[in-house]
């Protein structure tokens, strides 16, 4: 498969248990609508659901079955053998890799960035090195290569738990020489706008957006959007981005 969409997803959340399963609505929840937005554009054989074999996310792999996506099941702690895993088995050559707390990443985003990593042959291509997409827009491309090298040789706790990490910093963009990589370049900063789940704040900003504005449109609609109205802002505007890596990193 030229590549795959591998959508990471688990019920374990300590700022917002079951945070992929809240309501946004009377019909689906964060998870639906991430799958629904996705399936809506890419063709869904190139959808895969990873989660754990732990018994409070079976609730994920019906939801997932129920919308007709694969789905894969790993380790809960080691994500990076579940992304490993889960290419492997499904002979993914670019694995683009979503996180499932991201319910209006934009799909035209995500083509940009696989049209222009495969066009260029790189390793690791991703919007987040330099952070100035929405934190809620991330998506990350990189061959299955680049995974299985990190798979084999990464050791930390927090490379293993955060799939990516060991790649980045060995990537050419970093100044290391193990992963031809670049960043996709954005023109403005929208490093201060959330359009994530982490707490009950962010989910509550999430309905917003949709109720207003429906789920259909660009990462660039909601964007304005938010930005336009300070009332939504203020409702996650203090929350840090990337708390669960960095608290990671803090325990090593």
């Amino acid at each position: 498969m030229k590549f795959g969409i591998i959508i990471q997803a688990r019920c374990g959340s300590t700022r917002l248990p079951n945070k992929i399963l809240k309501k946004i609505n009377n019909n689906d929840n964060v998870l639906e609508y991430l799958i629904k937005r996705v399936s809506n554009y890419f063709d869904k054989k190139k959808i895969f659901i990873a989660t754990t074999k732990l018994k409070k996310d079976i609730k994920i792999s019906k939801i997932a079955k129920k919308l007709n996506i694969k789905v894969f099941l790993g380790s809960e702690k080691d994500v990076l053998s579940r992304y490993s895993d889960c290419s492997k088995k499904y002979n993914i050559k670019n694995i683009i890799r979503l996180t499932s707390d991201c319910p209006l990443i934009d799909p035209c985003l995500i083509d940009e960035i696989i049209s222009s990593a495969l066009e260029r042959n790189l390793d690791y291509y991703s919007n987040t090195m330099d952070e100035k997409y929405p934190d809620g827009q991330d998506i990350e491309i990189f061959r299955y290569e680049a995974l299985e090298k990190a798979w084999f040789e990464a050791t930390l706790k927090s490379d293993r738990e955060h799939v990516t990490p060991y790649i980045i910093r060995n990537s050419t963009y970093r100044g290391g020489n193990l992963f031809h990589s670049d960043n996709h370049f954005s023109n403005e900063n929208y490093n201060n706008v959330r359009m994530t789940v982490d707490e009950p704040n962010d989910l509550e900003v999430i309905k917003l957006l949709i109720s207003n504005l429906g789920l259909n449109k660009k990462w660039q609609d909601y964007t304005e959007f938010y930005l336009n109205h300070e009332d939504i802002q203020k409702l996650n505007k203090g929350i840090e981005r990337n708390q669960g890596y960095n608290l990671s990193i803090e325990k090593e």
